[in-house]
């Protein structure tokens, strides 16, 4: 069975410089939509303008809404996407507009036509931003999608940002973002040479990978996913290298385990590392319920992780989009609760495939006089 043509959401709004007459615009718009055998339906409100639906019978379909207050829609849906099918709505709207224009001489504030946003596509283009924008993504591949036991886990290629990893819907890392991986290291500040480092996630291998170039100690690295790994090592090489190949190199271990155990395992035993970096999550966008529990999430992985972190060592982690002033308010408030008083401080960077700018935090212990 072939796979069901993708539908193309084409728009084209007007905001008059003054109320509609609503009667006028109809009858002047109606011949453009009769003319392509598309079958009209008209509701009319009294105080509040008309609804007019056209629908062709290949069932591609057009609403124009009118509003008395001065604002006219048009949204076109057609299930056509070769070249023919877009030229047939790109002349419907034209005409549209043009009329619309003679119709009204210049009293037009604004008009506007969006690209057509594709609906039900074998690719998925359209990703949020944290702060909750819509952003249209170059992707142009699926490299790789599957589920996990612990998640979905999508690799899109993107013409400007390379292969980008997508965890349950987060873009989380694109081949393009070396500057997410170098702040979440302190931003080239820190001497890693001979120190001992845990990573917390981090499964696309950026953190890994740039570190053990470092010459450290030991770096110990806790990811959950195997299945991460796997995508990463295969599709993601540009940002990860050969160091996922192997779970053991001359200075650096990735174990497959869920960090909060081996927190507390290493808590108990004393072990203590010069830097952690939690690559885990994001800072939650509110407080409703649903996000009680990644809070407490994160408030656990911090306490534990000032448990195994070095009195002078350093703690560093992404925050979040620098629009959710809130949510980065709140995450400093819990910096204020842990077992042990911590100091912090943080930095924007452009991060090029989030397409917005992202805060991370550096927190450490603060020092006390004896």
């Amino acid at each position: 069975m072939a796979a069901a043509a993708a539908a193309r959401h084409s728009t084209l709004d007007f905001l008059l410089g003054a109320t509609a007459d609503c009667n006028a615009i109809l009858k002047a718009l109606q011949p453009i939509f009769q003319e392509q055998g598309m079958t009209e339906t008209v509701h009319n409100w009294e105080d509040h303008g008309y609804l007019a639906t056209y629908i062709k019978k290949n069932g591609s379909f057009a609403n124009l809404r009118i509003h008395p207050h001065g604002l006219v829609l048009v949204d076109l849906q057609s299930y056509n996407d070769h070249t023919k099918g877009r030229e047939e709505v790109d002349q419907l709207l034209n005409k549209v507009e043009e009329r619309m224009k003679e119709l009204f001489h210049g009293n037009i504030k604004r008009v506007k036509r969006l690209p057509a946003i594709l609906r039900g596509g074998v690719i998925d283009r359209y990703w949020p931003t944290a702060d909750g924008r819509l952003v249209e993504y170059d992707i142009d591949e699926v490299v790789y999608d599957e589920d996990s036991p612990f998640q979905n886990i999508k690799i899109l290629h993107s013409k400007q940002f390379g292969n980008i990893l997508i965890l349950s819907g987060d873009v989380n890392l694109a081949e393009s973002d070396l500057a997410y991986t170098q702040a979440i290291m302190g931003s080239g500040k820190e001497d890693y040479t001979g120190k001992e480092v845990l990573i917390l996630g981090g499964g696309d291998g950026g953190i890994l990978y740039e570190i053990v170039k470092l010459k450290p100690k030991m770096v110990t690295m806790l990811q959950i996913d195997q299945m991460v790994i796997d995508g990463c090592k295969k599709y993601m090489r540009k940002t990860c290298g050969d160091v996922l190949d192997n779970l053991k190199g001359e200075c650096y271990q990735v174990l497959i385990e869920d960090c909060i155990p081996v927190l507390k395992r290493y808590a108990k035993e004393g072990r203590m590392f010069d830097y952690v970096i939690n690559d885990l999550t994001a800072v939650p966008i509110s407080t409703s319920p649903e996000e009680d529990s990644t809070w407490e999430f994160l408030r656990l992985i911090l306490d534990l992780s000032m448990k195994v972190l070095k009195q002078d060592g350093k703690y560093f982690t992404q925050g979040n989009c620098i629009n959710l002033t809130d949510a980065l308010t709140l995450y400093e408030e819990q910096l204020s609760r842990l077992y042990c008083p911590v100091e912090f401080s943080k930095e924007t960077v452009c991060v090029p495939s989030y397409m917005e700018l992202w805060v991370f935090y550096t927190i450490w212990k603060k020092q006390t006089d004896i």
